[in-house]
């Protein structure tokens, strides 16, 4: 969602124009006499002209970028190629497909993971049979499968709902990833078992889901009779010539050699090719070469070089509008997601694996396609494939933003947006929900009377101003991301942004970031202490040679109170511990640390007992008079810190022994 800075493009386009108006404009009062020598007129401004979109002109552009994107953001290497009225425009690689083999990335022959781009392929797959009549896109999906989808909301789920991304299903996380090809587990099975709940009546609330796609692809396979990876071989692959290109795992052996490694940075060892079992969902393995002919049949509605793949019309249908919630701001189409920008609709779709990150981008209109992806994660402060694409556009298609302007009711409008919010995607039924508590938006008011979302940030890390250009819509200052404020099915207050494959939701006030934060932290501080306080007190006493005068029970309850506080540590460090390890593994959601997360779990279960022994050792020091009174307080805060725990434990559903997330 950030934005490149086009100030003094625009401050230029605007000097020219204002300019331009007032020589035009201004006439003068008088006529000249005959006689009068006229003036001679000043010279009308030199038009501006945008660079050309030609080859010569995209390789100065990249080669401008790019170079110093890698090295700046220690990525290995990158692939980029653009088309344009059927034809191959641009294509070049950067950098390295092995650093230490010092091999360069080639278009026509090293394979990057375009990560959910391969998402695109399984719709194409569906549409095929769409126009086939072997798939009604708003039929109950139930009528495809060999297993039930329970209506949770009374609603059947269709393949224009996974389609659009709006089914309804919370996030799944469990074995998107997998250790190695012996983890992979038939399409049948994956579907099956990982089935998420449904947090959302379908069809009203965007959530992207990573299940949706791969259960789409599980129905590609049933209603034709082909697995999945064989029928988009046949049907998709080698009609457009995409001799390099598979959705198999483990790649094949002509095509392993070719494979890029992957890395986190490139000054840093690769990393092990990544199994993805939701690999409808994006297990696609490509050269920038291959997918310049996949954009290019999209751009010609199904057909490449003599070859087709969808009728017009199917094309057309699945490119155009299938779902959005405010009508002014992009939407749904089949499958792609509208991104338009500069006044020119854009159609296309991201795609993340570990250690790829891709994009790829269609303005059917203009017959352009664009594709770019990189073979490491790099420093995560700056979005360089965002910054390069909208650099392209500004390059090439100008565009100035309209002026805002000062609304009546902007400050009240302001005001009733404030809070935070939480995505539509996220898991919230299972033990991931915690992540929930972690990455929250937070809409607050801006001196000037603009409001900014906290993790929606330019290019220098600053947060966006919005101003409101309409009741309850705003879009930023200088820049052109919209925001607008609307109701929901149920009457409730989300937030819909320019990406339209989730929204944001007001989040409940025991669901609130600052709330459960604050609790847990008073929690983890107290239990610290305490054990702490535990060795330090004994020395203390040891030192003046004193004995608390204490009752048996009461000596046995805080024994008893030091190991609560050491098991809710360890409970709580573990827990982080898993998580933080995923960030570098993902394959770690897995069945395999099921076992250990149960024990886990069990470890937590014990601290919630403990809880009851918290209480009993508070009242009863409250009912000792022998007692200083500021240990007291301390068994207080001691009690309330363990309550916290239970609730903090509870609320996050991180005792839920049902490992389906």
């Amino acid at each position: 969602m950030n934005r490149p800075k086009p100030v003094a493009l625009f401050g230029l386009l605007a000097a020219l124009i204002f300019s331009s108006t007032l020589v035009t404009a201004q006439k003068p009062h008088v006529l000249p006499h005959r006689s009068e020598e006229r003036a001679a007129p000043p010279p009308a401004p030199a038009p501006q002209v945008s660079p050309q979109l030609s080859k010569e002109d995209l390789e100065a552009f990249f080669d401008g970028f790019l170079p110093i994107e890698l090295e700046r953001d220690d990525i290995a290497g990158a692939v980029v190629t653009v088309v344009k009225d059927g034809k191959v425009l641009f294509a070049k690689g950067y950098g390295y497909a092995d650093v230490k083999a010092r091999k360069p990335v080639s278009v026509d022959a090293t394979l990057f993971r375009p990560g959910s781009i391969s998402k695109t392929f399984t719709w194409t797959a569906v549409m095929q049979l769409v126009e086939q009549g072997k798939i009604d896109l708003n039929r109950d999906v139930n009528d495809y499968l060999d297993f039930k989808i329970p209506a949770t909301f009374g609603k059947p789920i269709t393949m224009k709902d996974l389609m659009t991304h709006t089914p309804g299903f919370e996030e799944t996380l469990k074995e998107l990833f997998v250790a190695d090809a012996a983890d992979m587990r038939p399409l049948q099975q994956y579907v099956q078992t990982h089935m998420p709940e449904e947090i959302f009546p379908p069809g009203t609330t965007p959530a992207y889901s990573n299940y949706g796609a791969t259960l789409a692809g599980y129905i590609v396979q049933r209603v034709s009779g082909m697995p999945f990876d064989d029928y988009i071989e046949q049907n998709i692959l080698m009609p457009l010539g995409m001799t390099q290109s598979t959705f198999r795992q483990p790649l094949p052996a002509n095509l392993k050699v070719l494979m890029s490694q992957g890395y986190n940075k490139a000054s840093q060892p690769p990393k092990d090719f990544e199994f993805v079992q939701a690999w409808p969902a994006g297990s696609l393995s490509t050269t920038a070469e291959d997918m310049s002919h996949y954009m290019i049949a999209h751009l010609q509605n199904g057909e490449y070089n003599g070859a087709r793949i969808l009728k017009p019309e199917t094309a057309q249908l699945m490119h155009s509008r299938a779902f959005g919630l405010v009508p002014s701001m992009n939407g749904m189409a089949y499958g792609f997601y509208e991104e338009s920008r500069n006044s020119h609709r854009i159609i296309g779709h991201g795609g993340d694996t570990q250690w790829f990150h891709s994009d790829m981008h269609l303005m059917p209109d203009d017959h352009i396609g664009f594709f770019i992806s990189y073979n490491s994660a790099g420093n995560p402060q700056f979005s360089g494939r965002s910054a390069l694409w909208e650099g392209f556009l500004n390059r090439y298609f100008p565009y100035t933003p309209p002026a805002g302007r000062q609304l009546a009711n902007a400050a009240e409008d302001a005001k009733s947006v404030t809070g935070t919010y939480w995505l539509s995607r996220r898991s919230q039924s299972n033990v991931a929900a915690v992540i929930g508590a972690l990455g929250q938006l937070k809409v607050s008011v801006n001196s000037d009377g603009t409001i900014s979302v906290d993790q929606v940030k330019d290019f220098a890390g600053n947060p966006k101003h919005f101003q409101e250009i309409a009741p309850l819509m705003f879009r930023e200052v200088n820049g052109q991301s919209e925001i607008a404020f609307i109701r929901d099915y149920a009457e409730r207050q989300i937030m819909v942004t320019d990406l339209p494959i989730f929204v944001g939701q007001r989040v409940p006030v025991l669901k609130n970031q600052n709330l459960n934060l604050g609790i847990i932290t008073f929690a983890v501080v107290i239990f610290a202490l305490t054990l702490l306080f535990w060795p330090l007190n004994a020395m203390l006493r040891g030192h003046y040679r004193y004995r608390a005068e204490l009752t048996p029970q009461y000596r046995r309850l805080r024994f008893w109170m030091r190991w609560v506080c050491a098991v809710n540590l360890v409970f709580l460090a573990g827990f982080a511990a898993w998580l933080m390890s995923v960030e570098d593994n993902i394959a770690l959601l897995s069945s395999h640390f099921d076992l250990k997360l149960h024990l886990l779990q069990v470890i937590g279960v014990l601290g919630v007992i403990g809880t009851l022994v918290a209480i009993n050792y508070c009242v009863r020091s409250w009912s000792d008079g022998t007692l200083w009174f500021w240990t007291k307080v301390w068994n207080t805060l001691l009690m309330l810190s363990c309550v916290g725990y239970v609730f903090f434990l509870l609320n996050w559903h991180m005792l839920n022994f049902r490992l389906n997330y």
